[in-house]
């Protein structure tokens, strides 16, 4: 999708992968709408875009919260907006905990906002986006999507319901004007720790044990993935090496994730 003159929605937008996308889209000539939790995060984005901040627009949903998500689509439909991109982008970690010791609450945390509210937002915009003479539907999953990362099972699994989900999307809209783009990234340095509520020193000593790659470069691999309409993007060599590795032998990749885990 060509990006100048376009009209972009953006959850997450206030920080991370999120904020670096808003203000390359700018700056490539898009209007973004950005979707956050937090007012004062979505007003530093707009701060950093400069004299392009006249072209970010923000309101404030929570993911969590079903109905807050299609009464913000009611406004936004009412209000003329027209959308030609939807970039699912926010999302959250779990405690580094096992399953077993992981309380049910935050578990279910976890899946509304990275999963749920991720579909929620996609089904009440796809008929919109269908009507439009072209437009685009990007997903970020996670290399946690493709493979079971120890202390983060609930966080996996909801990647990889969101890798499903796009894959099924792309093929269920092959033959319309909708293009589906998957994210796979690897780790990237960002602030998810501490928006999820969970240490932040220990993610930045996992981000550290897989040499996280800075949010505004993986956020220019990603918009190149949109500019050529590549239907998966893997983010990153780890996440490059540990989906081949994964698909040539399981176990073995599994216990290689093991191993990094236990040294940190």
């Amino acid at each position: 999708m060509k990006i100048k003159g376009k009209t972009f929605l953006l959850t997450g937008g206030g920080s991370g992968i999120g904020r670096e996308l808003c203000l390359r889209l700018v700056q490539r000539g898009a209007y973004v709408i950005i979707l956050d939790i937090s007012d004062d995060s979505m007003q530093e984005t707009k701060r950093l875009a400069g004299d392009k901040e006249n072209q970010i627009g923000t309101f404030r949903v929570n993911l969590e919260n079903k109905d807050e998500i299609f009464a913000f689509h009611d406004q936004l439909m009412k209000s003329g907006h027209v959308i030609d991109g939807l970039i699912n982008n926010a999302g959250i970690i779990q405690p580094f905990v096992s399953v077993n010791d992981l309380q049910i609450e935050a578990a279910e945390r976890v899946v509304k906002i990275n999963f749920l509210g991720m579909y929620y937002l996609t089904k009440a915009l796809l008929p919109h986006l269908l009507s439009r003479p072209e437009a685009h539907i990007v997903n970020i999953s996670s290399m946690g999507g493709f493979i079971p990362f120890p202390g983060q099972t609930i966080y996996s699994a909801s990647k990889a319901a969101v890798k499903i989900f796009t894959e099924g999307l792309f093929a269920e809209l092959l033959d319309t004007n909708v293009r589906v783009t998957l994210i796979m990234p690897g780790a990237v340095r960002t602030n998810i720790a501490g928006n999820s509520g969970v240490s932040v020193q220990m993610a930045d000593d996992r981000a550290s044990a897989y040499q996280a790659m800075p949010a505004e470069k993986a956020a220019e691999i990603i918009l190149q993935g949109i500019e050529k309409n590549k239907p998966r993007v893997l983010v990153g060599s780890d996440a490059r090496f540990l989906d081949l590795f994964y698909r040539i032998n399981p176990v073995k990749a599994v216990r290689y994730i093991v191993s990094k885990i236990k040294n940190l």
